[in-house]
């Protein structure tokens, strides 16, 4: 594609997605199927609204049925699919409508929560419609009255899949066929975003109703280290605690525990929700408040400014005999902002969110006063579950 955007100063190609493979290959095997004719690249119009033409491969012939293939191009997104060759493979079927399958690669559901049911290939639903609109088309042109199946398939997706969130998610078996735009924007955020969105709705789906948050793998692995907690049953959110906030509030989460790092958390002090530092980086300044707040003098708050990390910080605050007091005061800061994200449209108290706050160097820094509580129901979530 020679469509770009433009991030951190960089001049970024888009690519297309899995779900554009899909349909551009069911397009040209369609095409091949009914009029015979060797096809060497199709038209797709994507629901972005940019439309791409894309070479065909290994086009064949067998009993009747016509099989072709179009490889991903990613762009200039680290997306582990890119390359990737998504073969569809389209036959007569009885009836008028279009039948859409999974074949080898293409992963199969088995959990609830997710966007296809249990049982069904994981080939989402905007791509479903992009495959059966071009079939459709195909079918029209030619003059055809009856129906078609259309099998999706991806040899090499059945490894690669082990590289993506799919097992964690419970899709087994492969990839999943993908894309809301058709278009792969380099350095998606939004596609983080539909991840977590995925994590919590699957979440709530089987019952859970205290979901366990953590930026990284940091706040992931302290939660296992101090309390057992194994991630499965977690979500990590990155650096994307508002948004994630926002979605647990939709799909009606009754309690939330957020654990996370004082370098990320911290700035949740300062009412900061997306953590990214180039979004935002308040981390010395904040604790520097807080530190004002505990009792520290200005000398004390020019040396934490002049700090490089948050473990600095906390040492300065430790020497001083101020760190309890400072990071009761940054909890509190927290809480008041991660409740007033949480009270926007809803009531505010029909969701209960507790924090515990760690440093790798000091251990617990300071823990909401139900979080020992919201533990002992996640485990017992995942007990009775």
């Amino acid at each position: 594609m020679e469509e770009y955007v433009y991030k951190n100063h960089k001049r970024l190609r888009y690519g297309y997605t899995t779900g554009t493979c899909a349909a551009a290959a069911a397009k040209a095997a369609a095409r091949m199927l009914l009029t015979g004719e060797q096809v060497s690249s199709v038209c797709i119009d994507t629901p972005k609204g940019i439309a791409v033409t894309l070479s065909v491969l290994d086009c064949s012939f067998h009993n009747m049925e016509a099989t072709c293939c179009v490889q991903k191009d990613a762009g200039d997104d680290a997306d582990c699919t890119n390359q990737i060759r998504i073969f569809a493979t389209v036959r007569y079927c009885a009836g008028d409508g279009i039948l859409i399958e999974g074949g080898t690669g293409i992963g199969r559901v088995t959990r609830s929560g997710l966007e296809q049911p249990v049982g069904s290939a994981a080939i989402n639903s905007v791509p479903r419609s992009m495959i059966a609109k071009v079939v459709l088309a195909e079918i029209a042109a030619a003059g055809y009255e009856g129906g078609m199946e259309v099998v999706i398939s991806a040899p090499e997706g059945v490894e690669l899949a082990k590289k993506t969130f799919n097992p964690r998610l419970g899709i087994e078996g492969g990839i999943s066929i993908l894309g809301t735009s058709g278009i792969v924007e380099p350095m998606s955020e939004r596609a983080i975003v539909d991840t977590i969105r995925l994590e919590i709705r699957q979440k709530t789906a089987l019952g859970c109703g205290t979901l366990l948050l953590a930026p990284g793998n940091y706040g992931q692995h302290f939660a296992l280290e101090m309390w057992g907690l194994d991630f499965d049953v977690g979500v990590k959110c990155s650096n994307f605690i508002g948004e994630t906030l926002d979605i647990a509030a939709e799909l009606g989460v009754s309690r939330i525990l957020l654990v996370g790092h004082i370098g990320k958390l911290i700035k949740v002090a300062a009412g900061v929700m997306n953590t990214h530092s180039n979004m935002a980086d308040a981390r010395l300044e904040t604790l520097c408040a807080c530190a004002l707040l505990a009792g520290a003098d200005a000398e004390t708050a020019r040396r934490i400014l002049d700090c490089t990390t948050t473990d600095d910080a906390l040492q300065l605050l430790a020497d001083c005999r101020i760190l309890e007091a400072a990071m009761e005061i940054a909890l509190g800061k927290m809480l008041a902002h991660l409740r007033r994200r949480l009270g926007d449209g809803i009531q505010q108290d029909t969701i209960q969110i507790e924090v515990i706050l760690f440093s790798n160097v000091f251990g617990v820094l300071a823990m909401s006063d139900k979080a020992e509580d919201l533990i002992g129901r996640i485990k017992e979530e995942v007990r009775n579950a």
